[in-house]
């Protein structure tokens, strides 16, 4: 037990956990938008499953280490590109985070509603409902491993004990269990800030594919441009907010 008072290990725990948080907010992000498009009743289910399945997958790779270092070896070469197993899983990553965050903002900008009617058979409606859900659930689940991936080999070089990754990665998944619910109401609340999200989601599809590549693109760059671009949106934000409030108490008077 003298482990436990050892001060560099908590200082690598503190350090990792706070790394894994960070890593984390794109997760956080993703989960969030899927999410907002199912039933206000099974939404919080879905982030649960969602961040269940991000902790599951990340303990599962902590726990076959020398498999997840294995994959930085490379598999074949394409114009003199070495290809390893972990540059093919940030590549299709990418690839599936670039085309679903197009597809949603499409859907959020320009998309319509059917001009069909809507189907009222209660048993086709639940039918429907549960396909919607495992469906964004199996999206979820798929992109928890490409940020798992990457997350858990940072882990490895920041920390050599296995005890304090897990530890880490257990912490920083039920912070942000407690932070999906109030940002994700906050997205659905501000469609603006949904479009911002999505739009954050493309780049880091970029960094993901630029990364498989070999062309590494440093994440504080991207957090960087994203929090100065949520800045100037929270502005338009308390700015509309008090010009709908002048304009009641106009009505009012």
């Amino acid at each position: 037990m003298d482990f436990l008072f050892d001060p560099n290990l908590w200082i690598a725990f503190a350090m990792l956990t706070a790394l894994e948080i960070v890593l984390g907010v794109d997760n956080i992000i993703f989960i969030s938008l899927l999410v907002g498009r199912l039933p206000a009743d099974v939404r919080d289910k879905a982030r649960r499953l969602g961040l269940g399945f991000a902790m599951v997958s990340r303990l599962l790779l902590l726990f076959s280490l020398s498999w997840v270092m294995g994959l930085k070896a490379d598999l074949f070469h394409v114009f003199n590109l070495g290809i390893s197993g972990r540059d093919l899983v940030l590549l299709f990553g990418g690839l599936f985070l670039l085309w679903k965050a197009s597809h949603e903002i499409f859907v959020e900008v320009e998309a319509r509603e059917d001009d069909h009617a809507p189907e009222t058979d209660p048993a086709l409606l639940k039918s429907a409902g549960n396909r919607l859900f495992w469906g964004i659930i199996g999206q979820i689940a798929i992109i928890d491993i490409v940020f798992s991936l990457d997350s858990v080999i940072t882990a490895v070089g920041m920390v050599d004990q296995l005890g304090v990754m897990i530890a880490a990665v257990i912490t920083s998944v039920a912070v942000m269990l407690f932070a999906a619910k109030p940002i994700g109401d906050f997205v659905d609340r501000h469609p603006s800030v949904k479009v911002l999200a999505l739009a954050f989601l493309v780049m880091v599809g970029m960094a993901l594919t630029a990364e498989a590549l070999d062309m590494h693109v440093p994440k504080g760059y991207i957090y960087a441009a994203m929090a100065f671009s949520l800045s100037v949106e929270a502005l338009n934000i308390r700015s509309r907010a008090k010009r709908l409030a002048a304009k009641q108490q106009a009505t009012q008077a």
